[in-house]
């Protein structure tokens, strides 16, 4: 395989087309190698507009999976991260968009709960020089207060209801990702907090994602 025309591909045809123009994100794609952040196993398909299982030993359809490329470069673009910024990830997976908002902002915390995915993101961003990034093994999927107040959340994975721990926990003119909704209507949205206790919010586009263990349920009318 030719990395680089696939990776060319990938950004100019998957990318590109995906409403991603912010040049510094599109620069960022060949900055950093995708394909040193995917399962051995699965490499040959680092370019490719699949969603790329990440543990190995489960039923098809389970377990966490990489994103597409074009949503990594999508949320990239729409957090606008700066030089400034202080990140919370909830769900460290392979470590790819950590390493991508690391590069862009002046620290991310990532937060994962599952022990061996922590580890397997943790060597990839060991092997390539992430210093800034402080990986942390729990349950964020509700909120992260030890390093709070943050620039810029991002949760990969769904939430059927978005928690109020996350919008307590942004700085002024902080923002926040998230996939809010239950399959088959998920919609991803981004936050902005104007001030404390004042946010507006946009939803982007439809898209379905795993959801993230224990995400906040709404409440169910019972009879």
């Amino acid at each position: 395989m030719n990395l680089e025309q696939a990776r060319n591909n990938m950004v100019e045809q998957q990318i590109r087309t995906w409403e991603v123009l912010d040049q510094e994100v599109l620069d960022l794609l060949y900055v950093i190698p995708r394909e040193e952040f995917v399962p051995p196993q699965h490499r040959a398909l680092a370019f490719s507009d699949l969603e790329l299982p990440l543990e190995e030993g489960t039923k098809a359809g389970d377990g966490e999976r990489m994103w597409q490329p074009k949503l990594e470069a999508r949320v990239l673009q729409e957090l606008a991260l700066k030089r400034t910024d202080r990140v919370l990830e909830v769900g460290t997976g392979s470590g790819y968009l950590t390493a991508l908002m690391a590069h862009r902002a002046a620290e991310v915390c990532s937060v994962e709960m599952r022990p061996a995915l922590a580890a397997f993101g943790r060597s990839n961003l060991e092997r390539h020089g992430a210093d800034n990034v402080i990986l942390e093994t729990g349950d964020a999927a509700r909120g992260w207060l030890r390093h709070a107040p943050y620039d810029a959340i991002v949760l990969t994975g769904s939430t059927p209801v978005l928690p109020q721990g996350f919008l307590e926990q942004l700085a002024p003119g902080g923002r926040l990702f998230a996939v809010v909704g239950e399959a088959p209507a998920m919609r991803a949205r981004l936050v902005t907090c104007a001030a404390p206790g004042a946010s507006s919010s946009v939803d982007l586009f439809e898209t379905v994602l795993r959801p993230l263990a224990n995400a906040e349920q709404p409440r169910r009318f019972r009879f």
